[in-house]
């Protein structure tokens, strides 16, 4: 089964294709090659003019090592760590050193073995430099603190929906004996699913069929006044999220939305695939009453964190209100997950 602990701040090695690593390397080396020009220079000016002259080698050099790790990069991490370390390092170390040796071939370079072993390490060193860098940050999202935070979202669920649950199977037992029974196995389901170990991920499917168990519940005691549509159409159910992603934001939709209005609400939530993207768009109404609304950023800060752990800078948790044409306003929630699958 994957595995929150699979992900990049987990890693002796970091996802080569993610977005934000890639970003991060084309920064961190440009920051280094800037300060070499600054050690070198005797002024602003030459400085500027060493930079550019340093970029003009750097720059292909380093997209051909980006774009090199992005297709071996899962090999890389099925190696033992030091070794997956030891063979980008070498990576670097060669490139660089044949990428001279082409500029040689061009004469653009004198060349010479000794400019080739220089740019060999500089090119090593560089590459190392930035897997240290990656270390210290893989130390500072250390699984303990990871996990923490994502076991953290278990003691959401608010004690007010087991008893008002619990309430509503009460009054179904004489009436409705098998509705009462099948709510109750959905409430011992919900329960479990929320207190297992949260730091394996769950296919997309299971997560819609617990925030289902869920709705059916709260449907329990809000009767009409709930009503929910879902647009699933274009869902790939097998895609493995971090579980409870959607519930938490369901929960805030019926509790914020929902529960202090007298008037009948909807609850959408539709998904979408865009290319390599899932986007997940969750709308409820809001209360006329804007005092009932308050206190639902907990949740979403909690997700937008979790997200962030997990796909770095490839996912995105929006909202906003928005306000209709009668006049009412909707709370809306959009979320973007990239639909790649996580290798181990």
């Amino acid at each position: 089964m994957s595995s929150i602990r699979q992900n990049q701040a987990g890693q002796p090695l970091p996802d080569f294709r993610n977005f934000g690593v890639m970003l991060r390397i084309l920064l961190g080396v440009n920051l280094l090659a800037l300060a070499g020009a600054l050690v070198q220079s005797a002024g602003i000016l030459d400085c500027l003019r060493r930079y550019v002259d340093m970029a003009a080698w750097v720059q292909p050099l380093l997209l051909f090592n980006l774009s090199l790790l992005a297709l071996v990069g899962t090999v890389l991490r099925r190696m033992p760590a030091l070794i997956a370390q030891a063979v980008v390092v070498v990576l670097a170390a060669a490139s660089s050193a044949l990428l001279l040796d082409f500029w040689r071939f061009m004469a653009v370079d004198e060349g010479g073995w000794q400019r080739v072993l220089r740019a060999a390490l500089l090119g090593g060193l560089v590459a190392w430099t930035m897997l240290f860098y990656f270390s210290l940050r893989v130390k500072a999202f250390s699984p303990a603190l990871a996990e923490a935070r994502f076991q953290a979202l278990t003691a959401r669920i608010r004690p007010h929906f087991l008893f008002n649950s619990l309430n509503a199977v009460l009054s179904l037992i004489r009436a409705e004996p098998r509705r009462a029974e099948t709510a109750l196995e959905e409430l011992a389901d919900l329960f479990r699913a929320l207190m297992r170990d949260h730091r394996d991920l769950l296919p997309l499917a299971e997560e819609i069929a617990l925030c289902r168990q869920y709705l059916n519940l709260e449907k329990l005691r809000l009767g009409e006044r709930l009503n929910v549509e879902w647009d699933i159409a274009d869902m790939p159910t097998d895609l493995k999220v971090p579980p409870l992603m959607l519930q938490p934001l369901l929960e805030n939709a019926v509790y914020h939305g929902i529960e202090p209005s007298d008037e009948n609400g909807i609850v959408r939530i539709r998904f979408c695939r865009v290319g390599e993207e899932l986007h997940i768009d969750l709308s409820n109404p809001c209360p006329r009453n804007d005092s009932a609304q308050g206190g639902n950023r907990m949740a979403l800060a909690n997700i937008r964190e979790r997200l962030t752990l997990y796909y770095d800078l490839e996912a995105r948790l929006e909202t906003k209100e928005v306000k209709q044409d009668n006049g009412l306003r909707e709370y809306h929630v959009h979320i973007v997950l990239p639909c790649r699958s996580k290798e181990p």
